[in-house]
């Protein structure tokens, strides 16, 4: 009995750290390739980026730049990017404190470097 205790908590070992989250991360890849729509902002496992532009069965037509397109399967996509947040309506604005903190001493070589 002693003798088959081992190699069955081996065994129970191996499938809780190895088998299990591989099987957890296959179903999670098939749900977000499940989900791909045209427009949604995605990254190959090559660490190409592209936008779908549509899909058909299990091909997935990418723009990756400007009118330039590319036919991947669509288990090549590996990531899928949330759309992004706008930009804010005022950009950063002119501290005039820290530029009065500047002393005319700071930069004297021509270069901008004071060494």
């Amino acid at each position: 009995m002693e003798a088959l205790l081992l190699p069955i908590l081996l065994l129970a070992v191996f499938y809780l750290l190895l088998i299990r989250p591989q099987q957890r991360q296959r179903k999670q890849m098939a749900q977000l390739q499940s989900t791909l729509g045209p427009g949604a902002k995605v990254m190959t496992g090559a660490g190409l980026f592209g936008t779908v532009v549509s899909i058909q069965d299990e091909r997935v037509e990418l723009e990756v730049a400007p009118g330039i397109t590319n036919w991947y399967l669509r288990r090549a996509i590996v990531q899928v990017f949330p759309d992004e947040p706008g930009i804010p309506e005022q950009g950063p604005t002119f501290n005039e404190s820290s530029a009065d903190s500047i002393q005319p001493g700071d930069n004297d070589k021509p270069d901008g470097n004071s060494r």
